[in-house]
């Protein structure tokens, strides 16, 4: 019994000590995310996989992956393949070279850390959503793709062989792709409807935005002088058509190469006297010279459109879709914000793998984003197998939204390791 108390002293303290580290990492992984991890082997494998990546097509050598903390290795690789210096300038130093590896390191490192981050956080939240996507799904989505993107076997063989991926690797790739979609699908989706008062408001609010402003399409001649402008006048007065004197006297390329035609000018859209001009004349007639910054204008209204208010009732199918894209863009919005949030909370990093997905990570400088593109689902598209990774909403409006300001959909996400592959992108945009 006395020698049985201390040990179980012994093994307290050791209780202890293993739950206050809940957070730590396993020493064979790099990143531990809630309860799994990324281990170190499979980094490896994907830094490998940058590393091809990362050279230039048809390079012909074999990438050097940066060996740190002496990159020995990549260090010899660079004496080897340095242009011989300019005459009377140094050969770089073993520290120049040295600091060239370990930022090329630092950036491969960065790049598939985000990717395997990223991919553990969607996989988590689809096990938290209760999302599932079946190896029948997946196998449907990679033979549509592999289909479009290598039509023969052997291109297909040739591209795994080069890339340094393997069929597990594009697996996870469109597994990833079709979580996302499926996430983003079951977060945005709504059963709230859209009332009249809500459409009624917003036309009430965006009058203008449904109306049209009022359109002339004129004959036009671009003169550099007063001199030539009247000439192209008295020609026009004579009987030649606008296209020959057009092309005899214009110096606008434009209207020149459409034969004089200059359709659906707007107000304000014009320099301003030529402008006024435009909108006193009278259809059918040739006015000008009108003097402006770029020369001399005469020119003819040939068509007029009157300005258009769309009702209420006409608008209203518009509006509806876009205050429905609006409600699945804060959804989305609502949850990516928790998202980010709960996930980086969960994520802890080894040191010297520290990202700021990591909740380990040093406090970002003001204004430095915190989570890089790619972190959180967004709906994606469909793409060849080769390369990509979970994309960002990062403010884009659901497909078929008209253009906000947001990242077009479809863009290429920054960050992921492999980008030899044709453009592409599983999972994501």
């Amino acid at each position: 019994m006395a020698r049985l108390v201390p040990a179980l002293g012994a093994f307290f303290v050791l209780a202890l000590a293993v739950s206050a580290c809940g957070d730590s990492v396993p020493g064979n992984s790099v990143v531990r995310v809630d309860d799994g991890t990324i281990k170190r082997s499979t980094f490896d494998h994907w830094i490998s996989i940058a590393a091809k990546s990362s050279q230039p097509p048809g390079g012909g050598a074999a990438p050097t992956i940066p060996d740190p903390p002496d990159y020995a290795k990549c260090i010899a690789a660079k004496r080897t393949t340095a242009p011989k210096p300019a005459k009377g300038q140094p050969k770089p130093s073993a520290a120049q070279f040295k600091a060239q590896c370990k930022q090329e390191y630092e950036g491969l490192r960065d790049q598939v850390l985000q990717f395997l981050i990223q991919a553990e956080w969607i996989q988590g939240e689809a096990a938290d959503q209760d999302v599932k996507v079946s190896d029948a799904e997946v196998k449907k989505s990679f033979d549509q793709q592999k289909k479009q993107s290598f039509p023969k076997e052997e291109e297909y063989r040739n591209f795994l062989k080069t890339s340094g991926m393997t069929q597990e690797d594009i697996n996870l790739r469109v597994r990833l792709d079709l979580l996302s979609n499926k996430i983003r699908e079951k977060v945005t989706k709504s059963d709230a409807k859209i009332t009249d008062k809500q459409i009624q408001d917003y036309y009430d609010k965006n009058k203008s935005r449904f109306a049209q402003p009022e359109r002339r399409d004129l004959n036009v001649v671009l003169t550099k002088t007063r001199a030539r402008a009247n000439q192209a006048l008295s020609a026009l007065r004579d009987g030649d058509s606008w296209r020959a004197v057009a092309k005899r006297y214009s110096i606008d390329q434009a209207s020149k190469d459409a034969g004089g035609k200059l359709p659906g000018v707007t107000p304000g859209q014009q320099e301003k006297a030529f402008d006024d001009a435009v909108f006193k004349a009278r259809k059918g007639r040739v006015e000008g010279p009108v003097k402006t910054q770029f020369g001399y204008y005469v020119f003819e209204v040939t068509k007029t459109t009157p300005k258009s208010q769309q009702s209420l009732k006409e608008a209203t199918p518009t509006i509806r879709q876009l205050l429905a894209q609006q409600g699945e863009q804060k959804r989305l919005n609502d949850f990516v914000k928790d998202f980010e949030e709960k996930w980086k909370d969960r994520t802890n990093c080894r040191e010297g793998f520290v990202i700021q997905m990591c909740k380990n990570a040093p406090k970002p400088k003001r204004g430095q984003q915190t989570t890089p593109p790619g972190a959180v689902p967004q709906q994606g598209q469909q793409a060849p197998p080769g390369a990509g990774q979970p994309a960002p909403p990062q403010g884009a409006p659901p497909q078929g939204a008209p253009p906000q300001g947001a990242p077009p959909q479809g863009a290429p996400p920054q960050g992921a390791p492999p980008q030899q592959a044709p453009p592409q992108q599983v999972p994501g945009q």
